[in-house]
């Protein structure tokens, strides 16, 4: 493998981000068919083999007409994070540039793109012992029960993270049993620099759009992941082995249709959590990217107008504006 470690990435990279549902797999095709561009998926559940529907991935018959990477790269009991994303994602964008495309990174997990563009926070050390105890009182206990204790000893990460949000809650109470710091503080320490790698030409792009039209959306997305089949996907992942305590079977979609299967829910109570959940996770989506004051937002219906932004970037570029 290249080691893209202290590289400089002179060419282009698209960035397209926006909310889940907003539209932007549609979009994304429509822009590599203009650009010539390859897609690149920055999603940390559609890494996952098996797991289609509740991801929402893309179809294979679109995945043959337009270049798609980092899709169904690891099994769903494999683990997948931001460090490993960061260095599959730089050998690819190298990769499509030898080739003469550009890639075009798309998806909605924040972390992986602050990562990318910013650098990776060093984590703290993690003890097996205390990550498995945590697991178990989880178990036992419920995620709500330990975000309660996350608020005592950590307010400011407790503030947050989502009372269900059991992996990012085990995490900062693991941090802080291990090296009786709190996570926040850590974070706080941690001055985010640039990795050792840059990007010269580096254009993003965020898809939005009124709430009222995006929940509309979040709702009817929800309906069709139930009526695509997520209760047979789930099915055929427990009966593979992959069980419901695997971080890619904790996440939205999956976790619902667990507990509609394991009978603590109903399929409508099911339905509403699902779409109630996802919309809590757009708004979150649009709180960490509305951060980036480097994205260059358009409203869904712009289509025409992003379109040539981006023409008018490239021709900047190509000339060396």
């Amino acid at each position: 493998m290249t080691d893209l470690s202290t590289s400089t990435i002179d060419k282009p990279v698209l960035i397209l981000v926006g909310p889940t549902a907003i539209g932007k797999t549609d979009l994304s095709l429509d822009l590599a068919t203009q650009f010539d561009c390859e897609i690149v998926s920055v999603d940390s559940m559609q890494v996952y083999r098996y797991m289609d529907i509740g991801t929402a991935k893309v179809s294979r018959t679109q995945r043959n007409k337009v270049p798609h990477h980092l899709i169904d790269i690891v099994d769903p009991d494999e683990e997948y994070n931001a460090a490993r994303f960061v260095s599959d994602c730089l050998e690819t964008i190298t990769e499509i540039h030898q080739r003469g495309s550009f890639p075009l990174l798309t998806g909605g997990t924040g972390l992986y793109f602050k990562a990318l563009t910013r650098g990776l926070f060093p984590a703290p050390a993690t003890d097996p012992a205390i990550r498995e105890n945590l697991r178990q009182r989880s178990t036992e206990e419920g995620s709500p029960a330990l975000h309660g204790e996350l608020k005592q000893v950590d307010p400011r990460s407790a503030a947050r993270i989502h009372p269900n949000d059991t992996t990012r809650i085990l995490r900062a109470l693991e941090v802080y049993q291990t090296t009786g710091i709190p996570l926040s503080e850590h974070l706080q320490r941690h001055q985010s620099e640039p990795g050792r790698f840059s990007f010269r030409g580096l254009l993003s792009l965020g898809l939005t759009c009124d709430r009222e039209t995006l929940y509309q959306r979040i709702n009817l997305r929800s309906e069709l992941l139930i009526k695509n089949g997520l209760e047979g996907e789930v099915r055929g992942l427990l009966d593979r082995g992959y069980g419901p305590e695997l971080t890619s079977m904790q996440s939205i979609g999956y976790r619902h249709m667990v507990n509609y299967i394991e009978g603590r829910w109903k399929l409508q109570e099911c339905k509403d959590l699902l779409a109630r959940d996802t919309r809590r996770y757009a708004k979150r989506q649009y709180t960490w990217f509305g951060k980036d004051e480097t994205i260059q937002w358009f409203d869904r219906g712009d289509t025409d107008e992003l379109f040539l932004y981006v023409d008018r970037y490239l021709s900047k570029l190509s000339q060396g504006v």
